[in-house]
């Protein structure tokens, strides 16, 4: 039988094409893969009729028979190739109906070469032997159409695979290797510089298709990311990973490996969430992850957590973003952020700050001591003055016991002056409970947090009892104006709200520098749904550079003499303990007014 070797290899080829086709099939879907399939189905047609037409040549059938369905194949399989190119350049594609143009010149050839009887367009003379054919007016315009796919498609698999791997990179030489064989045989073929049949055509093809499906299965070329930029997200302190519509794992930086301690092999191709659960063992509602995967392919809003998630003794923060080029999608970015050390360093500004605000408050309540001793004093020498003028009646009655001068009135009279007395001691022992029950509410630790109903009555009378001493001290004036109704009931800790208004108070005393004769408002009144407590001095308002930083970090108008503390801490007992605001206005040359805003329960 003639052209035995190249049945031979022919059919070594279309085995080779029907495995390559079977390990398609067991892969995961993608667009490479399936224009790799359409590619390998073309090879399949033109190499099986080509064996056939061997099988049958001593026959009756003619051979042009075998290449009209040859033609099949060899007509759509530069689209193919052209389309493998394409999407390895691209990654994924989104055809558009004028491409659809590209199968004319086909469909024109596969026409041509069924009637080829009646024109001879395609071919004058056919033969197996390639320089025995004499081709029809056609055949120039099928191979320009033809070859050009061809070289765009080879253009395209091969720049992008030296920009991906590398110029001398086993993927690179393989296609390289794999484009100049079919490439170099066809053109030495077609001048007649060697002699050849028609049958090295699909041989060589075969060959090409052979290299690829290596460069993509055994070394994954469409996965490698460029070296230069493989060499910057490796060194990036934050780990990431890549994953298709599978949530399996097609890219990472060797932060995610090393960070987790695993292996290249372990993490590529792996399901991101049966690693996260099995090998990373992430502590935490591995849902959320899952969920926001399924957000990301469908948003290009990067997707952040509201908390920090735990992994072994590590934090981290996560965000998952969807990867799209043209509105395709191409993957889900998950990022892992350390944020170990500033979960740690807040950890140390809390206790930093709460040792800040128990000093402030222990401060307080040293200017409160000094207030103690008068407002206590008062009272004491009142009670201690009724007790001398009682005692002084009883033994004004002891002596009127049996004299016939003292009247029933006289009596009468006696009682009265008692009665009055101790009204007075009765008074002055209450006053002085109200202020040991303030100084005492002051003296709790900000550790125990005390979350009780009370109205705004007892808070006017605490913040009275506790800021009368210093405010006489200072010659100020305190107005309070109640604006809404002081039986209005409000949740939380009393003792931080009187210690924030104080503060304000204290504030506003200081903001005079020591002129006497002032005024300071305390304004209690509503707006919508919330309590506003205002605290408002005619001090000449505060300075420009001042007004930026209030509330955002620990500044003061008092130089040396204050920490800046009092308003920074306010603000933030209100924000959290009160899920409340504080705002001010101020105006130079007038004064400046603090809002406490507190929602209503």
């Amino acid at each position: 039988m003639e052209h035995i070797g190249s049945l031979i290899l022919m059919i070594i080829s279309e085995i080779l094409i029907l495995g390559l086709a079977l390990f398609l099939k067991k892969e995961k879907k993608s667009q490479l893969k399936t224009a790799f399939a359409y590619f390998l189905l073309c090879l399949f047609i033109w190499t099986l009729a080509s064996i056939l037409q061997i099988l049958f040549q001593n026959t009756d059938i003619d051979p042009f028979f075998w290449e009209k369905i040859a033609v099949f194949g060899v007509s759509l399989s530069p689209i193919a190739f052209l389309l493998i190119g394409i999407v390895f350049s691209k990654t994924k594609i989104k055809i558009k109906r004028y491409q659809f143009a590209l199968l004319i010149i086909p469909i024109i050839s596969i026409i041509l070469t069924i009637t080829n009887e009646y024109h001879h367009l395609f071919f004058k003379h056919y033969s197996i032997n390639m320089n025995e054919v004499v081709t029809g007016s056609y055949y120039s315009i099928y191979s320009l159409y033809t070859y050009t796919l061809y070289g765009i498609a080879l253009f395209y698999l091969i720049k992008y695979s030296i920009r991906n791997s590398g110029f001398f990179s086993r993927q690179s030489l393989l296609i390289i290797l794999g484009t100049i064989i079919p490439l170099s045989t066809n053109i030495l073929g077609a001048l007649g510089i060697i002699k050849m049949t028609m049958y090295m055509t699909p041989i060589s093809f075969s060959f090409l298709a052979f290299c690829i499906a290596i460069a993509i299965f055994k070394f994954k070329f469409i996965s490698i990311t460029p070296i230069a930029m493989q060499n910057i997200v490796d060194r990036m302190s934050d780990s990431f990973v890549v994953i298709n519509e599978n949530n399996n794992i097609t890219d990472f930086n060797k932060t995610f490996t090393d960070t987790f301690k695993l292996s290249s092999s372990k993490v590529r191709n792996t399901n991101i969430i049966e690693l996260l659960k099995k090998d990373i063992k992430f502590e935490d509602d591995i849902r959320n992850i899952e969920n926001a995967i399924k957000k990301a392919r469908t948003t290009s809003e990067i997707i952040y957590f509201d908390k920090e998630f735990k992994i072994g003794k590590q934090y981290f923060s996560i965000e998952v973003s969807n990867i799209s080029s043209n509105k395709n999608y191409l993957g889900t970015l998950i990022l892992f952020k350390d944020v170990t050390q500033h979960i740690e360093d807040m950890k140390t500004i809390k206790n930093n700050q709460d040792m800040l605000m128990e000093r402030e408050r222990l401060a307080s309540l040293g200017q409160l001591i000094g207030g103690i001793a008068h407002n206590l004093k008062t009272p004491i020498m009142s009670i201690s003055g009724a007790s001398e003028g009682l005692s002084d009646l009883i033994k004004e009655y002891e002596i009127s016991v049996g004299d016939a001068e003292v009247t029933v009135e006289d009596h009468h009279e006696i009682a009265k002056d008692m009665k009055e007395w101790i009204s007075k001691i009765r008074s002055y022992t209450e006053y002085m409970s109200d202020v040991i029950t303030a100084v005492k509410g002051q003296a709790v630790t900000l550790s125990e947090e005390q979350v009780v109903s009370f109205n705004l009555d007892e808070l006017v009378k605490r913040v009275d009892i506790l800021m009368r001493h210093e405010l006489k001290n200072a010659l100020i004036n305190l107005n309070n104006k109640m604006e809404i109704d002081p039986n209005i009931e409000l949740k939380g800790n009393i003792n931080s709200l009187v210690q924030v208004i104080n503060n304000m108070i204290s504030n506003a005393i200081q903001a005079y520098n020591g002129k006497p004769n002032e005024q300071i408002d305390l304004i209690i009144s509503q707006a919508d749904n919330n309590v506003i407590i205002s605290i408002v001095d005619h001090a000449g308002g505060l300075p420009k550079e001042v007004q930026g930083k209030l509330f955002k970090e620990m500044i003061t108008t008092k130089g040396k003499n204050g920490t800046g503390l009092g308003l920074f801490m306010s603000y933030s007992t209100i924000r959290a303990h009160f899920n409340g605001n504080i705002t001010y206005e101020t105006k130079k040359g007038e004064g400046t007014a603090f809002h406490i805003i507190l929602p209503m329960q």
